[in-house]
């Protein structure tokens, strides 16, 4: 039985939150630009030194580092579009990136699950992957389904099973581009083609993006790198995602860290629009802490720094992923969790971010916990129910009804209430009680309720043709990925 895929719940907020300057912004370009012509960026692609140095940069072909002058950053990234489409599987979840809303995604790449039945955890697999697809189908406030966690039941096919699995468990926009083997990239590019039904529809609505992670300090990965002008080709829109680390792989100065990080993925983008004039790219700078205790890693960075990198994206013009987290470091369910839970989804529709959210995950985006997407949603909700731009009906006074029953009395009788009262979505976490009456504690709600969609909800299939011509795809990559180094 197929089950109906809610239309997607987008924050559009009135209210923004700026923490640069107009002037800030400004100086924290001018460091980049700086940082770019005079130290430069590792690219350890021969395609890609090659496209820097045919338009003019200075190339150290022995140390694969490129320094770009101002003129040549800024030419190239007056061609990048600012605003673009990310495809659904139907128009209705379509997701227009043109900073008039948020998006909320999934939070993705762990490696780690706190299994649903057992409760113990173990690695992560492909079947987690098309678990979380649907039931992140089946959640309104969900527009984006980045995979949680890693196929490692595939080797280095396990993007692509990945990819595969989104797209064959939800009908929303799915993140299926990632850092492969450059071979192996364009299996992903065949597969968004074939989901899309032709070429032409996947440039116009294409059902899936990518991301390629940047590496700090001042690095490009070779394969990422590869796989992103592949991508590019084929009118994928990419992220170029920074990850510095103030301490240890940035200045341990929040301002350090963002030019740090803002060098790297601006390089990128310059060579995909050098390469391919036009093609969509958008921005992404996660700024995380070193532990000076531990040396240990820690995401839970300052809120004003993911609004400021949201900033940097439309300085650049381009969109941001990124600009509000409710994924946290806390190890399990508790006061740490339920805190950055809370922050988080309160700064999604103030700091002004296309995509962001990353809901679901625990330690460090390493461990998820399947309960915890639901939880994040049901704080997210409430969230997007304080901000949201209301409504007001003149006939939400029901002046009427109160005549009617006047002083005294009450409403239980009323048409009116029975037609209403149902309007009030009630939260299937809190307030539960069991069939003895008693409460039910909220984690545990959480949990009964990601079984109920992960058993009921079934999203439209794809069409048998599709499902088998994907079939395809997958078998001819895991065959020429075992002859692969």
């Amino acid at each position: 039985m197929v089950s109906e895929t809610p239309d997607i719940l987008a924050f559009k907020s009135p209210i923004k939150y700026e923490v640069l300057s107009t002037d800030q912004v400004k100086m924290l370009k001018q460091a980049t630009l700086s940082l770019l012509q005079q130290v430069g960026v590792k690219f350890p692609s021969k395609k890609a030194l090659e496209t820097f140095a045919n338009h003019g940069a200075s190339v150290d072909w022995e140390r694969e580092v490129v320094r770009i002058p101002p003129d040549l950053v800024e030419g190239a990234m007056s061609s990048a579009p600012r605003s673009f489409v990310l495809g659904g599987r139907e128009e209705r979840f379509d997701l227009l990136l043109d900073g008039s809303r948020t998006f909320l995604a999934t939070d993705g790449c762990g490696v780690r699950v706190l299994d649903l039945e057992t409760r113990i955890e173990r690695p992560s697999c492909k079947a987690d992957v098309a678990r979380m697809a649907k039931v992140s189908d089946a959640l309104p406030l969900i527009s984006f389904f980045w995979p949680l966690v890693s196929a490692q039941d595939y080797g280095k096919t396990a993007p692509l099973h990945e990819c595969h699995a989104g797209l064959t468990n939800t009908l929303k926009h799915v993140r299926g581009g990632t850092t492969v083997l450059p071979q192996l990239a364009a299996y992903i590019v065949e597969m968004a083609t074939v989901v899309a039904g032709s070429e032409q529809a996947s440039r116009k609505r294409p059902p899936i993006c990518a991301t390629i992670c940047t590496i700090a300090p001042l690095a490009q990965d070779e394969d990422g790198i590869e796989s992103a002008l592949v991508y590019a080709a084929a009118g994928i829109p990419t992220s170029f995602m920074a990850m510095p680390t103030m301490g240890s792989t940035a200045p341990a100065t929040p301002m350090g860290a963002i030019v740090t990080g803002e060098a790297e993925v601006v390089s990128a983008m310059v060579l995909i629009q050098l390469t391919y004039p036009g093609a969509p790219v958008f921005h992404s700078n996660l700024i995380s802490l070193m532990d000076p205790r531990t040396g240990g890693y820690i995401s839970d960075t300052s809120a004003p720094l993911v609004v400021m990198t949201a900033q940097m994206a439309h300085a650049w013009n381009v969109p941001s992923l990124g600009g509000g987290s409710v994924s946290s470091d806390a190890v399990d369910i508790g006061w740490h969790s339920g805190s950055k839970s809370g922050l988080g989804a309160a700064l999604i529709p103030l700091a002004g971010g296309e995509i962001c959210g990353y809901l679901g995950m625990l330690d460090g985006s390493m461990l998820l916990c399947p309960e915890q997407v639901i939880l994040d949603h049901e704080v997210c909700l409430g969230a997007y129910n304080i901000f949201r731009e209301y409504e007001f009906d003149p006939s939400d006074l029901a002046l009427d009804v109160i005549k009617e029953v006047g002083p005294g009395s009450h409403f239980l009788r009323q048409k009116h209430t029975r037609q209403h009262i149902r309007d009030f979505r009630l939260s299937p976490i809190l307030r539960q009680k069991d069939s003895a009456g008693s409460d039910i504690d909220p984690r545990e709600a959480a949990i009964r309720e990601f079984i109920r969609l992960d058993e009921g909800h079934h999203p439209e299939p794809l069409p048998d043709e599709v499902l088998v011509e994907l079939d395809r795809i997958l078998a001819a990559a895991d065959r020429e990925a075992a002859d692969l180094r």
